[in-house]
């Protein structure tokens, strides 16, 4: 199978990549940076702007199945540094496979693409899109979703996949971004309730995506996958779906685990829900009116990220893509931990 993965040289993006060239696929990426670890491995590296619709059709040329999973991810910055990748990027996958006839799309969406700002506790994949948004990027990812989703036919099966705070070693984000706080002194949780969250380890996230990949090749067939250890009951083609370790913690819990795994102590400080959220606007008014470089300590998407629960029923993952975490949360910080004593995390 000859397959592109656009962002392969990012975190999810390089584990999806491991995965398909462990099971023999051959493997193009396209990513703005180059990756000499992925040539070293035999992985076709193309660089480009997703913006730039005949770059990423000129990469997707020859392939049988995309894996879009390249975007902005962050939380902070104009609207159109948003746009252009997460949105137009997304136009371009789209149109690159209806080009050359790729038959398959498999699109890294985010869970945030529902989030309203309110507690999610156990929601599915029938909980709707919300009017407003808080940030450019889950606007931005729901608006690529829609398209993903809305591009599924008789001609290119598609499907989403909204895995939730990615983690594990190699993470250039989350945990990093955690200790650092913790170690300059100004990591705080926020609120005072235990609000359940949900992760998911790495490698089970990278797997999600084969999973769903190999599903819509049975695009329109509900019968049982023979390659599969569970059957497939029902199509996944034109779906979206939740992806976690089905292992929801408080907030709380989750972060002390990490700064346990860097070997720091535990954080304690706690800041109450309406002064953090006052104290986002603020510097994202500071930000905005002073133009500072950077992104702000604290932004009011976050803010009401961290004071709220989000957690998720990823039954219809296990039952449609025969999904089941491979690394429990308790493996997964073992791996860390060891990640963060080997050096590779500092």
């Amino acid at each position: 199978m000859k397959t592109l993965v656009t962002g392969g040289g990012g975190f999810l993006g390089s584990a999806v990549v491991r995965l398909l060239v462990a099971r023999g696929d051959s493997v193009r990426v396209f990513s703005r940076g180059d990756y000499p670890h992925l040539r070293e491995i035999g992985v076709d590296v193309r660089r480009g702007d997703l913006a730039d619709a005949g770059a990423v059709a000129d990469a997707a040329e020859g392939c049988e199945i995309v894996f879009h999973v390249a975007a902005n991810a962050g939380f902070w910055g104009p609207y159109e540094s948003f746009y252009r990748p997460n949105v137009l990027g997304t136009r371009n996958a789209i149109d690159a496979c209806r080009r050359h006839s790729i038959r398959r799309l498999v699109f890294t969406s985010s869970p945030s693409v529902t989030f309203a700002g309110v507690d999610q506790e156990g929601v599915d994949e029938t909980a709707p899109y919300p009017d407003r948004f808080l940030a450019h990027y889950p606007r931005t990812k729901a608006e690529a979703e829609k398209l993903v989703l809305a591009a599924n036919g008789p001609e290119l099966a598609t499907v989403a996949l909204r895995p939730h705070l990615i983690w594990g070693p190699g993470d250039p984000h989350l945990a990093p971004r955690i200790v650092s706080q913790a170690r300059a002194g100004k990591l705080r949780l926020i609120g005072r309730r235990p609000n359940r969250i949900d992760t998911v380890y790495i490698d089970n996230a990278a797997e999600a995506h084969l999973l769903a990949a190999d599903r819509l090749s049975w695009h329109g067939h509900p019968a049982h996958d023979p390659r599969a250890e569970r059957p497939c009951h029902r199509p996944v083609a034109g779906k979206a779906y939740f992806i976690s370790n089905g292992e929801p913690m408080p907030v709380a819990e989750i972060v002390n685990r990490i700064l346990d795994a860097a070997g720091l102590a535990p954080v304690t400080r706690r800041v109450p829900e309406g002064v953090a959220y006052a104290a986002a606007a603020l510097l994202e008014g500071a930000y905005s009116v002073l133009r500072l470089r950077g992104e702000p300590r604290l932004t009011r998407f976050v803010a009401r990220q961290l004071a709220t629960a989000h957690w998720f029923d990823i039954g219809a993952a296990r039952r449609d893509l025969g999904y089941e975490p491979r690394v429990s949360i308790d493996e997964g910080m073992r791996r860390l931990a060891q990640w963060f004593r080997d050096g590779a995390g500092e």
